[in-house]
């Protein structure tokens, strides 16, 4: 019978021929990964207490972003048609390269490191096909957002499949943007069938994967879909995400002109070598506007490398941009770039909840790397179309 790509995953892990969706099965796990500051200072006194050991060290990751610069967290074993969990929601960008890869919590997770197993209910699959080619200044970042706005954040026990043309042309860091947001929407990941862009990019990163991933890992095309959500992002223009919600979400005509006095590129979904390029696009040859704080974290060590040698970073530098160390600091308020009470921040990060970055009374907007670096320039959210190939929008 038909299955969804995630159906198909699950059945693998599980063991079985065939799942389906609200059935609860327990499933063998492929990879388990947390981030330092909140996974072996949770894990390791529960293990302890319990008097149990890791079930395998080689199938565990954890990587150094919140508390420490960052290295590359392995992103190459994260491959099609794995069975991965993580110990933080935003552990679904590794959705990207077609494998499960879901968030749990403390408890859970304890479970993970001891046992190898969790249980999971078999979730619907919602299918966002994508079609049409974005427009000057808008990234996938501006995709994620309009869903936010038209999908809501209320998709618990859902998967997000993201498909179409659309897709197929981006970038492997424009899809982590797509399936890392996925969690805004409240589902349990975001999925995206591997291709030729998959497979090249576990290989560049010193993976192995056979070629026949691409026609394995892939929804059937009679598979079942809880809904479907067509989106011609043809038309699309850059998007904010206002105070509160990533669902609170504008396009940049209705929401240019509020001032800032920051701006950051980085944290979750943010700062990779593409999205710094992005930044300095607009900000080359242009100042950072008088009394604003433009941060660039970068999301990587091997990022901030690339950067540096094809002359990004000089091109940031000299806009009067400030390098911050790699890692998601900046995001979660504890690090440079906490915001004082009343001040206001655009970011390129995924949240913009009430106090995440620092004072409860300051506001943090959203928006993409592009529309972050043309609001730095102008002190106030600003349409990047500006700024790019010389074309101005009133």
């Amino acid at each position: 019978m038909p299955s969804t790509l995630v159906e198909k995953i699950i059945a693998r892990a599980s063991g079985r021929a065939r799942v389906e969706p609200g059935k609860i099965v327990t499933c063998k796990v492929d990879l388990a990964m947390f981030y330092d500051s909140a996974g072996p200072r949770r894990i390791e006194p529960a293990l302890r207490e319990l008097g149990a050991s890791v079930w395998d060290p080689s199938r565990v990751i954890v990587g150094n972003d919140h508390f420490a610069p960052s290295a590359d967290t392995a992103a190459h074993r994260l491959t099609p048609g794995a069975f991965c969990v993580g110990g933080e929601g935003h552990f679904i960008t590794g959705g990207a390269f077609g494998c499960y890869m879901a968030g749990f919590g403390g408890i859970e997770m304890t479970g993970v490191m001891a046992t190898g197993k969790i249980w999971t209910r078999v979730p619907e699959t919602v299918l966002v096909h994508l079609s049409g080619d974005l427009p000057l200044g808008t990234t996938a970042k501006d995709i994620t957002l309009a869903l936010c706005r038209l999908l809501g954040m209320r998709n618990s026990f859902k998967v997000i499949e993201y498909a179409g043309s659309t897709v197929e042309h981006l970038s492997m860091s424009e899809r982590m943007a797509l399936t890392n947001m996925a969690v805004e929407l409240g589902a349990e990941t975001g999925l995206i069938a591997p291709d030729a862009v998959t497979l090249n990019a576990i290989r560049s990163a010193g993976g192995v994967v056979d070629d026949n991933a691409v026609t394995i890992w892939r929804s059937d095309p009679d598979a079942s879909y809880e809904f479907r959500c067509e989106l011609d992002v043809s038309s699309l223009e850059p998007q904010i995400a206002r105070p509160r919600s990533p669902a609170n979400v504008y396009s940049v005509t209705e929401a240019k002109g509020q001032r800032i006095d920051q701006a950051c590129v980085g944290a979750c979904v943010g700062a990779n070598l593409a999205d710094m390029r992005m930044a300095a696009q607009v900000l080359k040859g242009r100042k950072v506007a008088h009394g604003v704080r433009l941060l660039i974290a970068p999301a990587s060590i091997e990022a901030t490398q690339a950067a540096s040698a094809d002359g990004t970073l000089a091109t940031l530098a000299k806009a009067g941009a400030i390098l911050l160390r790699c890692g998601a600091g900046a995001r979660s308020g504890i690090s440079a770039g906490t915001l004082a009470k009343g001040e206001v921040c655009i970011s390129s990060t995924n949240r913009n909840f009430k106090g995440l970055m620092g004072q409860e009374d300051a506001d943090v907007y959203l928006g993409s790397p592009y529309t972050v670096a043309a609001s730095a320039v102008e002190g106030r959210i600003a349409d990047p179309r500006n700024y790019l190939e010389g074309e101005f929008y009133e």
